[in-house]
């Protein structure tokens, strides 16, 4: 790691001498590593100088996509604490609904995933505020590859009577399901504008406590704009 740093304060490469220099370490035990360091894809050797390689740059990468990924987590458990309520971040991204992020404490449990988020996206209110938001065609592919079914007796019956309900939500509004994914749950999600890829806040609640589900969805709909360029840099996890 002290050569790879080495070799990472040098834009240009650095020679051997110089990084075991720099290391602190005897010059044959630092040949040694740097033959490794380079073969495995973590350096490589031009003009006689070190330079950093691509794998080296994977692992900038995954420490950059891990802060941001933090710092997403950060605002959902800020917004999860004075909402009082499990808080969810969700992307479509690749023709597959992905859920970035969950805030929940043991008091306020977040949804369990007991039917897989990406293939029930019918039947939860962050799917439902993902397709939404889609074209036509890439809608239709989505039903295609996940076609809409009952998984509870709430739930949406087929895909015309999804793409009904879908082309009949208003463009801000916030999407509600009471029991369509997990009976005794009731969800809300509403819309983010984040260029262009489409993007969903959510909160869910125990059906006893359904009058609050959406004053906290609005609540939550409010904060958000405060903190979109942190949602924007999570797009790219």
């Amino acid at each position: 790691m002290h050569l790879l740093e080495a070799v990472a304060s040098h834009e240009e490469g650095a020679p051997a001498k110089q990084l075991a220099r720099e290391a602190g370490l005897a010059l044959p035990t630092a040949y040694h590593l740097l033959r490794t360091l380079a073969h495995e894809g973590y350096l490589r050797k031009e003009k006689g100088l070190f330079v950093l390689g691509a794998a080296a740059e994977r692992l900038s990468s995954s420490g950059a996509q891990q802060n941001r990924r933090g710092m997403i987590t950060d605002a959902l458990q800020h917004w999860r604490d004075a909402i009082g309520v499990p808080v969810y971040f969700s992307v479509y991204r690749e023709g597959e609904i992905e859920v970035v992020a969950v805030a929940d404490t043991p008091g306020n449990p977040a949804v369990t995933e007991w039917a897989d988020f990406r293939e029930t996206g019918h039947a939860h209110a962050i799917g439902q505020c993902l397709l939404a938001q889609l074209d036509d065609e890439s809608r239709r592919d989505h039903l295609d590859r996940y076609p809409a079914y009952s998984i509870t007796p709430y739930t949406v019956r087929d895909d015309r009577a999804l793409l009904r309900r879908l082309n009949g939500q208003g463009r801000m509004q916030p999407v509600v399901e009471h029991q369509e994914y997990a009976l005794g749950t009731v969800c809300a999600a509403f819309p983010i504008t984040i260029g262009s890829t489409a993007a969903t806040m959510a909160v869910s609640l125990p059906c006893h406590q359904a009058g609050r589900l959406l004053p906290a969805a609005r609540q939550l709909q409010n904060e958000v704009g405060k903190l979109a360029g942190t949602l924007a840099f999570s797009i790219s996890i």
